[in-house]
């Protein structure tokens, strides 16, 4: 049965485009969390680097999984009410992490496992939102308009992290200083996280349009959807291995950057407050990666991502040096600090977009439409095992002989990229 015309045509946005943009800043303040922001949590519970950075790896296999929920996401229907549940499970879980700051130990768990439990659901519904609201907006904005969206949205994304990985870590180093508590200082940031993403619920419930697809368009989604998932992650197992290579100096940085930051000057690190990480991080770098995603895509733009593939590939691995320098020239000031972070950050984000050249391989020209799909699960696939043995690499090298292997990583990786694109 065909569809009506009025069923098939694609609505215009409520409110502009606030809906839309407001729908992806609230996502990224609980994703900051168990992205950015675990780690220090588990760190300053007490977790030796080796687990902390092997618990805060784990928080990313619910988005390697993403990747699959879309297809039972596509099942369920009702976009809208998928969204507003999930946002009332993201903020009973946050008040749920909270609680769990409070517990030290029960019978069967002590309080650490119960932080990462917590963080672990909080994760699961963070990749479940981020479904479900990319799949809300290419439903109810027509492709034109969503690519005059895609800068806003990328603004609003990094001004929510800035939000989560800056000022939210800003506050809860204030309050230890104050109360000298450091689990009720984190206990009462996720308090105050909740709150905000409430309002954004609350704001959602009256803004977002409340327009369906047709059963005939949702069962196609659903059948698009399984079959590239399905297809994707076997096509091309030689570019599954350029992007772990391309990826690899990053994932080995992405955790022992925070443990150089944060450990203390007996173990070899610069032993900064966690405001001083929040700022020269959360702020300074996430501002320098912004800006660095940006111009990447403008290059793109401008010329070919093959004609760009060598600088982009050389830029993305290049950050470990300004780590391996610091190891050597610890910076002294909080400025010096946040140049460095700001140098290495601007390194990552200019060359991450040449990661889309070996997905777009791998989801194959039927499947073009699901290369940002599948960007988010490969990329953490790809992290994971890196990140997760990263602490436990740093405890047994230290932190010079540490980054210069990861420095050393880079010029390995670009080898082996070269050998196998040649075949």
């Amino acid at each position: 049965m065909s569809s009506s015309p009025e069923a098939t045509k694609s609505p215009q946005p409520h409110f502009g485009g606030a809906w839309f943009l407001s729908l992806f800043a609230a996502e990224e303040i609980p994703a900051a969390i168990v992205t950015y922001v675990a780690l220090l949590m588990l760190l300053q519970l007490g977790l030796a680097p080796a687990k902390a950075t092997f618990f805060s790896a784990l928080l990313f296999v619910p988005w390697v999984l993403k990747t699959f929920m879309r297809s039972w996401v596509s099942r369920v229907g009702h976009l809208r009410l998928v969204l507003h549940l999930v946002e009332v499970l993201l903020i009973i879980s946050l008040v749920l992490l909270a609680l769990s700051f409070g517990v030290v130990n029960v019978k069967w768990m002590n309080g650490s496992s119960l932080v990462f439990s917590a963080l672990l659901l909080v994760s699961l519904l963070c990749a479940w939102h981020e479904v479900a609201a990319r799949m809300y907006y290419e439903r109810m904005l027509r492709p034109v308009v969503q690519r005059l969206f895609t800068v806003p949205r990328l603004v609003c994304s990094q001004v929510s992290v800035i939000f989560t990985y800056g000022a939210l870590i800003f506050l809860v180093g204030t309050l230890e200083v104050y109360f000298r508590q450091i689990r009720y200082s984190w206990s009462v940031g996720c308090y105050v996280t909740a709150g905000i993403l409430l309002i954004f619920a609350f704001l959602h419930l009256g803004i977002l349009p409340n327009r369906q697809q047709t059963a005939d368009n949702r069962q196609q989604a659903v059948s698009d959807s399984t079959t590239s998932s399905r297809s994707s992650f076997v096509r091309s197992p030689l570019s599954v291995l350029v992007l772990f290579l391309l990826l690899l100096p990053q994932a080995l940085m992405f955790h022992a950057r925070v443990l150089y930051l944060y450990d203390t000057h007996a173990h070899g690190g610069l032993q900064c407050t966690i405001q001083e990480i929040g700022f020269a991080q959360g702020t300074v770098g996430v501002i320098a990666f912004s800006i660095g995603i940006a111009l990447g895509r403008l290059f793109i733009i401008r010329h070919t991502l093959q004609r760009l593939f060598w600088p982009m590939a050389l830029s993305l691995v290049l950050s470990p040096f300004v780590y391996l320098g610091m190891t050597f020239w610890p910076p002294q000031t909080l400025p010096a600090l946040c140049c460095c972070t700001m140098s290495a950050q601007f390194l990552f984000g200019l060359g991450l977009s040449v990661c889309r050249l070996p997905i777009s391989t791998i989801s194959g020209p039927r499947y073009r439409n699901t290369i940002n799909m599948l960007q988010i699960p490969l990329v953490s696939a790809a992290m994971i095992v890196p990140m997760a043995l990263s602490g436990w690499l740093v405890e047994q090298l230290g932190y010079n002989t540490y980054f210069l292997v990861n420095a050393l990583s880079a010029p390995v990786s670009l080898l082996g990229i070269y050998l196998l694109r040649r075949r």
